[in-house]
């Protein structure tokens, strides 16, 4: 009885093991032939796993239309060790995201850094996303 539930309980540690390694791939969702540098104003940050993600109204230079973007950062542990923290980026503040598109046509990036612009605590730095498309290019 005991080999059982033994063999049970690694049964299911490796289906868990398994769901967190098939998370997905950059080049599944987003489109390295297709950098953006978008400009905007901080509208929500996420900080959850399995990746941070930073919403940010953006004004068309042509239209005027303001469109909000979702910007996908690595995991909140990456982000850690590369210097940010929950505080790091604030409702209301500008920044510059350089990423690429996603391949659905979605108002998406895939985050490959982010640069504090006109307000916040530090302007004019440049942080490491920590994204995945830092991981596979």
């Amino acid at each position: 009885m005991k080999a059982s539930k033994l063999f049970s309980l690694i049964a299911v540690l490796g289906l868990a093991a398994g769901t967190a390694a098939a998370h997905h791939s950059f080049s599944a969702e987003f489109d390295s032939e297709k950098p953006i540098e978008l400009q905007g104003i901080v509208t929500k940050v996420e900080w959850t796993n399995p990746h941070v993600w930073v919403y940010l109204n953006v004004q068309d230079a042509e239209s005027g239309e303001v469109t909000n973007w979702g910007a996908e950062l690595g995991p909140p542990h990456g982000l850690q060790r590369r210097g940010w923290r929950r505080t790091t980026l604030n409702i209301g503040e500008q920044v510059t995201v350089n990423g690429f598109l996603a391949r659905n046509g979605s108002p998406r990036v895939n985050a490959r850094s982010v640069t504090l612009t006109a307000t916040g605590g530090q302007p004019g730095q440049t942080l490491d996303a920590d994204s995945s498309s830092n991981q596979e290019r």
